[in-house]
């Protein structure tokens, strides 16, 4: 049975530390040539709620796999300010450009879900001789009243006694910040304007959007969004009978697509 090679470390930053963990294929010698796939987690995500599916990632495209926890998030450093309106803007030159420093990462594929695929696509908008791809699943293109409605359903969801716990399992006393950061923001009258539009413009690579006919926080314009750029080649896979995390509720299939997108359209 083939198994991954993990290791973890802290990427240090002026303002802390970021935690990233990688995952790399022990059976494939190849693998340090291909580019590595990083991985952008949702508004209540860390490294750790992304449970086995690196691994398994790792495993079937015999590809290095990157997590990292943003900052205010599971093992990173603590924020307390306010979460800014541009905050996706920001990823691209602000934790990620510090982790392709830090770790010598050249030509990478961009993987996100959520909230992480609209980061995922403007790192792949800021370095498109870089992203050799750029994956989402999941990921909102604007702010959609289905998306509204469906924070407001889990922010009254976490208001309810002992909910917050499911958060501190995995951010510790950060668990209250992350929600805000997520509720808060996306609620905000500022945010509603925020579009992807612009910056999906700018993207030059293949593009496969993953999203669930079922997903609680998006309608399939999404996807769309994503797979109408002018580059190409694009993909959508629209999954029957799955929600918001795919790669929980069908991890092998969702494993499958990616799998044979890279193999057709990924060096």
């Amino acid at each position: 049975m083939h198994s991954t090679y993990k290791q973890e470390h802290f990427v240090s930053t002026p303002a802390g530390g970021i935690y990233v963990k990688s995952w790399l294929p022990e059976a494939s010698p190849q693998t340090s040539t291909m580019a590595p796939v990083v991985l952008f987690h949702d508004s209540l995500g860390s490294v750790e709620l992304w449970r086995d599916f690196p691994e398994q990632l790792a495993l079937s495209l015999g590809r290095k796999v990157i997590a990292y926890d943003r900052p205010g998030f599971g093992r990173s450093y603590i924020r307390t300010e306010k979460l800014e309106t541009d905050f996706i803007l920001n990823e691209a030159s602000g934790p990620f450009a510090a982790i392709r420093s830090e770790l010598g990462i050249e030509e990478f594929i961009a993987l996100g879900h959520s909230v992480g695929g609209a980061m995922a696509a403007v790192c792949a908008a800021s370095f498109p001789e870089q992203c050799a791809a750029l994956i989402t699943e999941a990921a909102q293109a604007f702010v959609e009243d289905r998306t509204v409605e469906g924070i407001r359903e889990a922010k009254q969801a976490f208001a309810q006694d002992g909910q917050i716990d499911r958060l501190r399992k995995y951010h510790g006393e950060k668990a209250e910040w992350v929600l805000g950061a997520w509720t808060d923001t996306w609620l905000s009258e500022e945010f509603q304007h925020w579009t992807m539009k612009e910056v999906l413009t700018k993207v030059r690579c293949p593009v496969l959007a993953i999203h669930g006919e079922d997903d609680e926080f998006g309608s399939g314009v999404h996807p769309e969004l994503y797979t109408s750029l002018p580059a190409g080649p694009c993909v959508m896979e629209l999954l029957k009978d799955c929600g918001h995390v795919p790669h929980r509720e069908k991890p092998d299939v969702v494993t499958a697509v990616i799998e044979r997108f890279c193999r057709e359209y990924v060096s």
